[in-house]
């Protein structure tokens, strides 16, 4: 747990290499796609009361551009590129460039939902974060988290060179789903939906092309998408995705 990354691992170049390598795609990008899922998602278990949700590691801001309208977003992130851009891509939301390790500035029991996409996986200590979030949670708040899911079904069939959970040398805290869930009912929340992503991440097996190898794994994950649902099996997901609710 006292493992951490070096924060000069977080550069614009990292993130546009990691995060947003297809958003050239647009509407065709899975980070399009995401982005809409997610803002569903939201919608649907946090309260309907034009609260304030926090996103940590807001990145780009599309994320919270997308709920401005129906949350007071407050996005936080490490690198000052990523504030420059959620101002731009969330005009009505706050950002400011602070480390999601301390979240002492933010007022206890005021937020409806916080949203922490492919970030718990990069503290050195989520156990600690994930007290701090569910402090300051109104009751009925939802904590939203997607992460690695390192027991995955077919990630046994992946080399390291082409494993997207292995490969990033800051991925320095990966755990299976149950460390995750007893993390969040220690600090008193309750896991109400957790699901996986699909089996996006091919090629699984040698030969077959990718394309073809995406028709036979991956469609899964994108009907799930378009749908709007949360049916993915947790072995079926290279990511998993949780929302825990405070009572």
């Amino acid at each position: 747990m006292s493992q951490q990354a070096p924060r000069e691992h977080y550069t614009r170049e990292y993130f546009e290499k990691w995060n947003y390598a297809d958003r050239g795609l647009g509407r065709f990008s899975m980070y399009w796609f995401a982005r809409r899922y997610y803002t569903a998602l939201v919608k649907r278990y946090a309260p309907n009361d034009g609260g304030n949700l926090l996103e940590m590691g807001c990145g780009l801001g599309h994320l919270l551009g997308l709920l401005q309208d129906d949350f007071h977003c407050i996005g936080i992130d490490l690198i000052d590129y990523s504030i420059e851009q959620t101002k731009l891509n969330a005009p009505k939301a706050e950002a400011y460039q602070m480390d999601a390790t301390d979240l002492s500035r933010f007022d206890k029991g005021t937020f409806s939902a916080v949203v922490a996409l492919h970030l718990v996986e990069h503290l050195p200590d989520p156990q600690g974060t994930i007290r701090q979030v569910a402090d300051l949670l109104k009751p009925g708040g939802i904590f939203l988290f997607a992460t690695p899911q390192p027991d995955y079904s077919l990630r046994r069939f992946k080399d390291r060179e082409n494993d997207a959970i292995g490969k990033d040398k800051t991925h320095i805290n990966v755990h299976p789903p149950q460390q995750w869930r007893a993390w969040c009912e220690a600090n008193g929340l309750k896991m109400v939906k957790h699901f996986g992503d699909g089996l996006w991440d091919v090629p699984y097996l040698p030969i077959i092309p990718k394309a073809v190898q995406f028709g036979m794994f991956g469609l899964p994950a994108l009907a799930q998408v378009l749908t709007r649902t949360t049916w993915t099996p947790l072995s079926m997901g290279v990511n998993q995705i949780g929302i825990a609710r405070k009572p």
